[in-house]
């Protein structure tokens, strides 16, 4: 670290991580797909097509694909994109299809409440079997036929004849897709954003990975492994209408349809798996800019650096516009800016720009894993099991709340989760200029991110459980736009909260709260996707020596946050 913090401090720029060479894959055509298999380009049923020789952008192509809005099954190059129809005379029995298993010349595929299964070359199709409820993904292999089942809630085992052998239960909430690999079973769920690896006989969760995007509707394996995942949905744009002399801009939709590696690493040990991270650009600027004409002495502006963490490192930071110094509170740093004195309506810019590794984490603890005889820390008590930052701990309707949410609940995660639960049963989300206590919060029944994290933190802490708000910002979930300026639509804070044995675990706030009444997905329950930046762990974010005189920062400052995403992470070893 140099001595001078205008130099900035951590590794050169030419210590940062380099992009590898895995490609984000966007099928030419392609609407979406809800169905992903790998597939040898030499087979020799491929070979038996009709109306081959394909062209020679399909050559080397190997992943089959189902696009269940048109029917298509795609055979996708990942080298330039290319897609071609294998089915050209065949699309109506894969309309509205769900899944994709090739196994032995033979595609298995669901609709509605069938499985079905279609022989290669000659694309016969044939019912195989029926369940009660739809079923969205299919998976086969010598041992069974592997079927999810949104509605029933498992994960149903066939032998060849169709009848059942057993089930298990499936391990979140959404529309869920199949595949088998190295004697586990393997689950990708929709709505809880994750990738599940499975014990095939017991159903046990050996470990799971958040994705990098939202919504993932397949995936497959390739021969040496790796590990691919098909996104779908749809995205917001503005469309210039020609049509509209007055008002030409017009929000329209558009799909999202793409194929991702995920990478992943998981720490046994220590309960969770890193998925797949980005090297991103984060910088913070204040703009003095008072309102009022103030001449403020010895003026001492801390704004705290970003964190790290198991999911996050810190490479570089550098000022801008003013130098800082450096301190240390509870274990972070906090970049200092000291103005001997401000002057009315003076102008300046000042903050900090940093660089960063960041990767999604995702934690799986059972609730077995918990050691209850482990003490809390006897110096966690004092700063994480009180109200030191008006939660209205005190009063009754909050205590009520706490009472009402873990009832008789002893363990330490099954009582985070059933007061996760409460708040979502008892709270809307919605933005509201400022944050009122969780007394006001609960009798209102809406809040903003930080009044969902007020609320959760003083029923936690009632409950014994020390936790700590942490925030800042999310930087705009889309990787595939390097080196571009991106700015946050608004700030975001969430929680951690101290398991004894493992340590800090993340939640979100509010972003789980889809459902109305429930059940809730545990997508970033103990998780952080790649894109949120860890700033200040139960620490002010940024404060001055005037807070406690009535000066406030949005009287004094106007900030401005850009990110700029410049590389995909290689995989950890």
């Amino acid at each position: 670290m140099p001595d001078t913090p205008a130099e900035g401090y951590g590794n050169t720029l030419s210590s940062l991580a380099l992009d590898h060479n895995w490609r984000t894959i966007y099928p030419l055509g392609a609407y979406q797909l809800s169905g992903l298999a790998w597939v040898d380009p030499q087979a020799l049923w491929l070979r038996q097509l009709p109306r081959l020789p394909f062209c020679q952008a399909t050559l080397g192509a190997s992943f089959l694909a189902l696009d269940r809005v048109r029917g298509f099954i795609l055979l996708i190059n990942g080298e330039n994109d290319h897609s071609e129809i294998l089915n050209p005379y065949d699309l109506e029995p894969f309309l509205d299809a769900n899944g994709l298993c090739l196994y032995r010349e033979t595609l298995w595929f669901c609709r509605d409440t069938w499985l079905y299964r279609c022989h290669l070359p000659d694309w016969h199709v044939e019912k195989m079997l029926e369940c009660r409820y739809p079923i969205y993904g299919v998976a086969v292999d010598e041992t069974g036929i592997y079927v999810a089942c949104q509605k029933s809630g498992y994960i149903h085992c066939f032998d060849e004849t169709g009848r059942e052998q057993y089930r298990l239960s499936a391990p979140g909430i959404g529309c869920e897709n199949l595949a088998l690999k190295d004697g586990y079973l393997w689950v990708s769920d929709r709505l809880e954003q994750s990738i599940y690896c499975l014990d095939r006989h017991s159903g046990h969760v050996e470990w799971v990975a958040l994705t990098p995007f939202a919504q993932p509707t397949a995936f497959t394996f390739d021969a040496t492994g790796q590990l691919w995942v098909a996104y779908g949905g749809e995205e917001a744009y503005l469309r210039d209408n020609p049509n509209n002399r007055e008002a030409p801009l017009e929000i329209d939709y558009r799909d999202i349809c793409l194929i991702h590696p995920l990478l992943y690493h998981t720490h046994r040990e220590q309960h969770y798996t890193l998925s797949n991270g980005y090297l991103i650009e984060m910088a913070y600027v204040e703009e003095l800019s008072p309102l009022d004409a103030l001449h403020l002495d010895n003026l001492e502006w801390r704004i705290a650096l970003p964190a790290n963490s198991p999911r996050q490192k810190l490479l570089r930071v550098e000022p801008v516009g003013t130098p800082f110094r450096l301190e240390t509170v509870a274990d972070q740093q906090v970049a200092v800016f000291d103005f001997p004195e401000l002057r009315p309506y003076e102008a300046r810019l000042f903050g900090w720009r940093a660089w960063l590794e960041v990767r999604g984490m995702k934690y799986h603890l059972s609730f077995d894993n918990i050691d209850e005889t482990q003490p809390l820390p006897s110096e966690f008590a004092a700063q994480y099991l009180v109200d030191n930052d008006e939660l209205a701990m005190d009063q009754p309707i909050v205590q009520e709340a706490a009472r009402e949410a873990v009832g008789t609940e002893t363990n330490i995660l099954r009582k985070m989760l059933k007061i996760r639960n409460y708040v979502y049963d008892r709270l809307s989300y919605a933005m509201r200029p400022t944050i009122e206590t969780p007394d006001v919060v609960l009798k209102r029944g809406t809040g903003s991110c930080g009044e969902y994290v007020g609320v959760l933190l003083a029923l936690a802490r009632l409950n014994g459980i020390a936790c700590r708000t942490v925030g800042r910002y999310k930087c705009p979930p889309y990787p595939q736009k390097r080196g571009i300026p991106l700015q946050p639509t608004y700030n975001h804070v969430w929680l951690e909260f101290y398991v004894p044995g493992v340590g800090w675990v993340p939640m979100e706030s509010n972003p789980d709260d889809v459902v109305e009444r429930g059940p809730y997905p545990t997508r970033f329950f103990m998780a952080l996707p790649w894109y949120h930046v860890e700033v200040g762990k139960g620490i002010r974010f940024e404060t001055t020596n005037y807070r406690d005189r009535g000066v406030r920062l949005g009287d004094l400052a106007l900030n401005h946050v850009r990110f700029t995403i410049h590389s995909e992470l290689p995989p950890l070893l």
